[in-house]
């Protein structure tokens, strides 16, 4: 079964780490309305901009997702 976005987000959590990618996985694993089972690109990232007022920049969202593609 393919990982979903959110399932790989969460391997890269870390509260001291300085990191933005791990910043953004500690806020979205508070963000009790993130999409969990989506695996789309499209889908997450209308989600985060519309929502996700603790991601600072979308640029932070494309670099997870590309990690998660390379991940797959």
């Amino acid at each position: 079964m393919r990982k979903t976005f959110y399932e790989f987000l969460m391997t890269k959590r870390n509260p001291s780490s300085p990191d933005s990618v791990a910043e953004f996985a500690n806020n979205a694993s508070m963000d009790q309305s993130f999409p969990k089972q989506e695996t789309d690109f499209e889908t997450l990232s209308k989600y985060l901009e519309e929502n996700a007022s603790y991601l600072p920049t979308m640029t932070i969202f494309d670099e997870a997702f590309q990690q998660y593609r390379e991940s797959l």
